[in-house]
């Protein structure tokens, strides 16, 4: 999986200075579109699309300080309409105008050329199983939260507190296939999966039975699912069990990523402060 995607951070470097189609780099890494954004968003820490920006602008600035064409030509040859445009990015990544840069030579960012390789360190091994499942519905409540990395979430503290106790025993009554009992539902997650973007988030359980009326649904196709497993302190040992999933997972399996919602039950000690826990993710092969 790196060789491949270090061919598309290759053709990147070589299109900065043209349209550069998501498909293509997608086709290039032999995967899906949808994988390739969230492998690389887990993998760089960045969205593709910030990337790709910031390394137009690092090679830009270089152009702009040598005196290379008109700052208007410099703009239209990564990509921007005007040089009232060019000059906004410019001032986001360098905090200063390109203008300015040029007649002062001021001191500029750069983001490097980024290249992944797999680090192999053999202190813990990942447990994991792979689950065919027919559809199904989420059913449940839902609310719309910030997306935090690491940490409990207070929006997620705040909309738990608020269901009430009789309403979640009635959710728990309507599981009737693995995963049993509550899950913790992750859904329309924004591709780059920055802090604070939002994602729908459902306390639901997963059944075929009928939806009442009071409460929120969630049909899921039928599909494959990973399913990794791990034990220790809560929230954390979860957050960073997702980390390693696209960063050691799925760069050593044949898997992808495929569009669907990802399921997470986890059973807290007395104290909250320990779970046993399952992540569902939808996957599917990777073709040969």
């Amino acid at each position: 999986m790196l060789e491949p995607l270090n061919r598309a951070m290759e053709h990147i470097e070589r299109h900065l200075d043209e349209p550069i189609e998501i498909a293509e780099l997608a086709r290039i890494a032999v995967t899906s579109e949808y994988h390739f954004r969230r492998m690389f968003s887990a993998l760089a820490g960045i969205p593709l699309s910030e990337y790709i920006r910031r390394r137009r602008l690092t090679v830009a600035g270089a152009q702009v300080l040598s005196g290379e064409g008109t700052l208007l030509d410099v703009a239209v040859r990564y990509g921007y309409s005007s040089a009232e445009a060019f000059a906004r990015a410019f001032r986001a990544v360098h905090g200063v105008g390109p203008g300015e840069a040029r007649r002062t030579g001021a001191a500029l960012r750069s983001q490097p050329r980024m290249s992944f390789r797999l680090i192999v360190e053999g202190s813990t091994s990942m447990e994991y199983r792979i689950v065919e499942k027919d559809e199904f519905r989420l059913v449940g409540k839902k609310a719309r939260v910030p997306l935090v990395h690491e940490g409990m979430n207070p929006a997620i503290v705040a909309f738990l507190r608020g269901i009430d106790k009789e309403v979640v025993r009635r959710i728990e009554a309507l599981s009737d296939q693995e995963p049993r009992g509550i899950v913790n539902v992750s859904d329309k997650i924004a591709e780059g999966r920055e802090e604070g973007t939002e994602l729908d988030y459902y306390h639901a359980v997963v059944t075929s039975a009928e939806v009442p009326g009071d409460m929120d649904a969630l049909p899921v196709a039928a599909g494959t699912w990973a399913v990794f497993e791990s034990s220790g302190k809560f929230p954390e040992t979860l957050q960073y069990m997702w980390r390693d999933v696209f960063t050691q997972w799925f760069p050593s399996n044949p898997y992808r990523t495929r569009p669907g919602p990802e399921m997470v039950q986890a059973r807290l000690s007395e104290d909250g402060q320990t779970a046993d826990a399952e992540l569902w993710i939808p996957v599917e092969r990777t073709p040969a």
